[in-house]
């Protein structure tokens, strides 16, 4: 089982480096007599420390919900097929993350951790369609104990230049823990069996780790 507690602080540590660069350069553009300069550049660098901000999350427990693993709006909703599971109909749902958003990701299920597949790619918008065939993306692919597995990919958009995971295949998860992040806005699909039953409308916002999207039956 991946150690959460790694990841758990209030401030994403991917985002320090950000963070402390930004503050500095706010500093030194400040005893530079720069200090209007000096003003964006600490508004940045709090923006910044917010963008990275890591709240904790109240994942229902009610058994067969699959949770949505980001905050954002789901853009699409539909009946679609997963490389990782070929030649089976699935439901897709996807979910676009601006800026604004927490950009932790959240397991939607409980299982074992089957696959992992990073692909690089370009970097359309994350809202438009081919962001999901052309993108950067890492596909996590987890098995739940009853044998049937639920796929999720993250996909980088725009400005989001880095897609970061904290897990590796075979480890054993729980729904709603955090498994990675994908910095300046991106994607999140996730597909699920058929016979689930979808939880959400294209135009809902939905928060990591609580929201329902999908019941399986």
């Amino acid at each position: 089982m991946p150690n959460e507690e790694t990841h758990s602080s209030c401030i994403c540590r991917e985002g320090i480096p950000f963070i402390l660069i930004s503050f500095f350069a706010a500093v030194l553009i400040y005893l530079g007599g720069f200090r209007i300069v000096s003003l964006f550049f600490f508004l940045l660098s709090f923006f910044i420390l917010w963008f990275f901000r890591n709240p904790e999350r109240m994942t229902p427990d009610k058994e067969g919900l699959i949770i949505s693993p980001a905050d954002g709006v789901v853009i699409k909703v539909e009946d679609a097929q997963s490389e990782e599971i070929p030649g089976e109909n699935l439901r897709k749902i996807s979910i676009f993350m601006n800026i604004f958003n927490v950009h932790v990701n959240r397991f939607p299920c409980s299982g074992e951790v089957t696959k992992i597949n990073y692909r690089p790619g370009k970097f359309f918008s994350a809202n438009l369609d081919k962001a999901s065939e052309f993108n950067e993306r890492n596909t996590v692919v987890v098995r739940m104990a009853d044998g049937r597995e639920i796929v999720t990919i993250q996909i980088a958009g725009l400005v989001a230049r880095r897609i970061v995971w904290w897990i590796k295949e075979k480890d054993i998860i729980q729904k709603g823990k955090r498994f990675g992040m994908i910095r300046f806005g991106s994607r999140l699909e996730v597909f699920m069996p058929l016979s689930s039953s979808v939880l959400v409308h294209v135009g809902d916002k939905v928060t990591a780790g609580e929201t329902p999207i999908g019941e399986l039956t």
